[in-house]
C-alpha cells in the first residue's frame, strides 16, 4: 500500500516538474477550454483547436469572420482536406489560417497573426468564427 501511495506522488511530481519546464522552455504556453470545442492552446505565436464542423462550413465562418472584423481577405485556398485564408489587419499584420480536416463534422484549425503571434487578436478571431458557425 505504500508502495502504491508513493508512486503515486513520484508520478505526480512528475507531472508538474515536466508541466514547469515545458512552460519555462517553450515560451507562452495558454491552455483554455472552448464551450462546444476542443481544448485551446496558443503555444509559441499559434492558436489551435478542434471545431465541432465540417472543413468546408468553417472555410466560410473564417472567411465571414474576416469581412466582419474588417480585414483584408488577401487569398483563399481549399480542397476537401485542407484550407489556408491569408488576410491583413489595418496595421498590416499578417494573419494565418489554416484549416485540416480531421473528421466529418471536425476541423482542426491554427490561427497565426504576425511574426510573433497575437493572443488576443487570435482569440477574437477564433470568438467569430465560432459564432459564424
Amino acid at each position: 500500500m505504500k508502495t502504491s501511495f508513493l508512486s503515486r506522488i513520484v508520478a505526480l511530481l512528475a507531472i508538474m516538474l515536466g508541466l514547469v519546464t515545458l512552460g519555462l522552455s517553450s515560451g507562452c504556453v495558454v491552455v483554455a477550454a472552448g464551450a462546444g470545442a476542443g481544448a485551446v492552446a496558443y503555444v509559441r505565436g499559434d492558436l489551435d483547436t478542434t471545431l465541432d464542423a465540417g472543413l468546408h462550413r468553417t472555410v466560410q465562418a473564417s472567411r465571414s469572420a474576416i469581412q466582419q472584423l474588417a480585414f483584408a481577405q488577401v487569398s483563399e485556398k481549399s480542397d476537401a482536406l485542407n484550407g489556408v485564408i491569408i488576410a491583413r489587419t489595418a496595421e498590416d499584420k499578417k494573419i494565418e489560417i489554416k484549416l485540416e480536416r480531421t473528421g466529418d463534422n471536425l476541423t482542426k484549425i491554427k490561427i497565426r497573426v504576425g511574426v510573433f503571434g497575437d493572443e488576443a487578436l487570435s482569440m477574437a478571431l477564433l470568438d467569430k468564427i465560432k459564432a459564424n458557425l
